[in-house]
């Protein structure tokens, strides 16, 4: 999901750079931003409709669901990476497209430093529709991108922020769990090892070794519980549990609970049908996270990245912030395959 919405937050900057307006994905072939994002939110901070829904697109549109030009950012090693199942779930959208192309040759694992200029050159058009593809790995002016100012400019701490809900029953978990001072931990560990030994230095750190760069960080921050985010073993958090002691005191380790009538903090998700949807369980993690007092990241996750980056709009950040054992490599590393 965090990937998908580096993208969205590319896309909107093509859309302001190309004066058009976006139009987010269908469902039948995308995530359900809906149910994670506000999108009047984005129109209410810029003061104007520039995003609406496919299903918005496609009553304006009525029988001509047409894409009259597809524009693929990447050439190589393919165009857009749309391949056969991605065409097939357009299609049955009632959505027909012209054939793929390309302005520029691009590889996807070099891209080239592109600026607004570039974009506007060669992703102009005078055709109604247009798709652009493939934009995750687009190297186009990253500080535009991240929301500062330039086409994006807007009123709000934010554009592309966690739903009302979603915010209103983190608030709720917080009051009910953790209080004002808490420390949050995201502990990305699930194919992380393989990820992270590619990388020089590695990112994944054996737990006694984790534990200790936690312990570190609670002690500075004098904070009384952890929250923690991870996609993690039992087995690995529950050794991570009774490593994590500072001042001969065990810090505890606060993971949501499983939905249980009894508790009502997350009624508000119940009540609207999105108790049980992944995504919205993964941007209430995120929205803890960025809420708390101080946050302990995984390096190279986008998870993290979009914490960091709420975190930042929010003027929640703190100067205890560090990605996970900062600095250190891990003292032990394992052969690759």
């Amino acid at each position: 999901m965090s990937n998908h919405l580096i993208c969205l937050e590319k896309h909107m900057f093509f859309a302001a750079v190309l004066n058009r307006v976006l139009v987010i994905p269908s469902s039948r072939v995308d995530y359900r931003y809906h149910r994670v994002l506000d999108v009047d939110h984005i129109n209410q901070c810029l003061g104007r409709k520039v995003v609406i829904s496919f299903e918005e697109f496609s009553e304006i549109r009525k029988n001509h669901l047409h894409i009259d030009r597809f524009i693929c950012y990447f050439s190589s090693p393919q165009h857009c990476y749309v391949d056969d199942e991605h065409v097939k779930k357009l299609k049955n959208l009632g959505l027909s497209m012209s054939k793929l192309e390309s302005p520029w040759v691009e590889d996807v694992k070099r891209p080239n430093k592109r600026t607004v200029q570039d974009i506007q050159a060669k992703f102009a058009s005078n055709d109604d529709v247009i798709a652009i593809g493939d934009v995750f790995f687009a190297d186009v002016e990253q500080e535009w991108v991240m929301q500062p100012g330039g086409p994006l400019a807007h009123k709000c701490k934010t554009l592309i922020e966690p739903s009302r809900l979603i915010m209103l029953t983190a608030e709720r978990f917080i009051q009910t769990f953790l209080g004002k001072d808490y420390i949050a931990l995201h502990f990305r560990r699930h194919g992380f090892l393989k990820f992270c030994n590619v990388k020089k230095p590695s990112c994944f750190y054996p737990i006694p070794q984790a534990a200790d760069c936690i312990s570190r960080v609670v002690e500075r921050a004098n904070a009384p519980v952890i929250y923690l985010s991870t996609d993690a073993a039992e087995s690995e958090t529950g050794l991570l549990q009774s490593l994590i002691v500072v001042n001969g005191k065990v810090v505890p380790l606060v993971k949501r609970p499983a939905s249980n009538s009894a508790e009502k903090w997350d009624a508000l998700l119940n009540r609207h049908g999105l108790q049980g949807d992944l995504q919205v369980e993964a941007m209430l993690d995120k929205t803890i996270c960025a809420m708390s007092s101080v946050f302990i990241g995984a390096s190279g996750s986008t998870f993290t990245e979009d914490i960091l980056r709420l975190r930042k709009d929010w003027a929640s950040a703190s100067i205890c912030d560090e990605y996970l054992c900062q600095g250190e490599e891990p003292n032990f590393i394992a052969g690759n395959e």
